[in-house]
């Protein structure tokens, strides 16, 4: 009687990784929101093309690039996550556009790419603030600008920890 409630607890236990496939699936159509705001963005820039600056136009170039690197950020965090937690996504096995990482990102590695790209759109996001100062600063004063720059030295400094971290387990491991 033992091992069969053992088991039942065991099988209750392992089926419920699949609680995290809703959130996978909800990240999965986020992306087509992300998707729109690019195509909304660039509806709204193309008709003022001409009549921008080149400042306004790295601005706006700036702005696509971060929402890609959030898409690609929330791809990840799909792949590595689905396939790290709930099921393998042999769907994509014979497909030749299968990302040569997916289904070798293991958790330690999915903490690091997920820290770099924050740092990386973190980043963007300070330049368009340094490439807009005059705004930022009549807006936020210069708190808004100390307060970005901590935040983001704060990501650094976290991902600097973390991959130390990582190096350090993977030397006490071997």
């Amino acid at each position: 009687m033992q091992d069969f409630i053992e088991n039942v607890i065991e099988r209750s236990i392992f089926a419920s990784r699949w609680l995290l496939a809703p959130v996978y699936l909800v990240l999965s159509i986020s992306l087509a929101f992300v998707a729109i705001k690019v195509v909304q963005e660039f509806l709204h820039f193309v008709p003022h093309v001409m009549e921008n600056n080149l400042k306004e136009l790295m601005l706006f170039l700036l702005h696509i690039v971060d929402l890609a690197l959030v898409g690609n950020l929330i791809l990840m965090i799909i792949f590595a996550g689905y396939e790290n937690f709930v099921s393998k996504i042999s769907v994509a096995d014979s497909s030749e556009d299968k990302p040569n990482w997916m289904g070798k990102v293991d958790f330690s590695e999915l903490k690091l790419k997920l820290i770099a790209s924050i740092v990386a759109i973190s980043g963007i996001n300070l330049l368009e603030s340094f490439m807009d100062i005059e705004h930022i600063l009549a807006v936020g004063g210069t708190d808004q600008l100390f307060w970005m720059v901590l935040i983001h030295v704060v990501f650094i400094g976290s991902g600097v920890f973390l991959a130390i971290m990582d190096f350090v387990a993977s030397k006490s491991h071997h």
